[in-house]
């Protein structure tokens, strides 16, 4: 269905969220109220749908992500699946806290754990949960044990913008290969923490200045609306794009293709988890806001 709407063949990532619920209650986390919900993908139901993505668009990647994917109790064989018997490539983005015994029972499977860090030390803590930092840095230190590679994401706040090369350089420490920088977005539990947003857009610019001149060996990606132009309004190319980079799913079923969409249930397609099938419930002339390209600094 999404091919008949839009055109598009070929959707190389598939972002699963397993679930809504998690350990933490991060002050600038865009699901919000949603956290409080018991909705989740069955193990059957998210593997039939990683089995479809890859079987009828080309998918040769899956994220699971949350929520916490960590507190999902089928993330063993969800990931053992993905891997041994669909052959695609398997991420997790986690808060890294107390997954210790999991993260070593998954790590024959996993190729990259992504840990959500906020800034350093306390800046995080305050953002996200106390004790989080060092829990995250540890599960940083146990994959690199394991021989799994990691990488990093950050929200970038008006409490952490000033700590991005403090971070990446500690980062470096634990051989982390990436950090992805995202724009905070009102949204969620964001939108009660206004003081949270960068108002000041010229800060951004002097960050980029920063992550060119640190001759990092950490690679940096910033999304496109933290980059020089900032993000276009609608990302749709003319007559439908053909391939796009990544689609995500929630536990609901909703299908967004952009992170900036999520939530937004008018841009959704649909996965119908009992019959096994993409519907599409929107108008089909709703507009599409499609991912573009990141911002790179750093290793090559």
């Amino acid at each position: 269905m999404i091919g008949v709407i839009t055109g598009i063949r070929r959707i190389r990532m598939l972002y699963l969220q397993l679930l809504y619920r998690c350990n933490f209650a991060c002050l600038h986390c865009f699901h919000g109220e949603r956290l409080q919900h018991a909705d989740a993908f069955t193990a059957e139901e998210a593997i039939n749908l990683i089995t479809l993505m890859r079987d009828h668009y080309g998918a040769e990647a899956v994220t699971l992500l949350g929520g916490e994917p960590f507190v999902y109790k089928d993330l063993a064989r969800v990931v053992q699946h993905t891997k041994q018997e669909l052959g695609l490539q398997v991420e997790i983005c986690t808060n890294g806290y107390r997954v210790e015994r999991r993260l070593t029972e998954i790590a024959p499977h996993l190729d990259l754990l992504r840990v959500s860090l906020e800034g350093i030390g306390a800046t995080n803590d305050h953002i996200r949960k106390a004790g989080s930092y060092q829990s995250a840095l540890s599960a940083l230190d146990l994959a690199r044990q394991l021989g799994v590679r990691t990488g990093a994401t950050m929200t970038v706040t008006s409490r952490n913008i000033d700590e991005v090369l403090p971070l990446a350089r500690t980062l470096e420490h634990f051989d982390v290969r990436q950090l992805k920088l995202h724009c905070l977005r009102p949204v969620g539990n964001a939108a009660a923490h206004p003081e949270l947003l960068v108002t000041n857009t010229s800060a951004y610019a002097r960050l980029r200045e920063e992550l060119r001149a640190a001759k990092l060996v950490v690679e940096v990606i910033i999304d496109e609306d933290l980059s020089e132009n900032g993000a276009p309004g609608i990302c749709t190319p003319a007559g439908g794009p053909v391939e796009i980079e990544r689609i995500e799913a929630d536990p609901r079923g909703a299908l967004t293709m952009s992170c900036k969409a999520v939530g937004k249930d008018s841009h959704a397609f649909w996965y119908d988890k009992i019959a096994d099938h993409i519907v599409h419930r929107p108008s089909a002339t709703d507009e599409l806001t499609l991912a573009v390209p990141d911002v790179v600094y750093g290793r090559a």
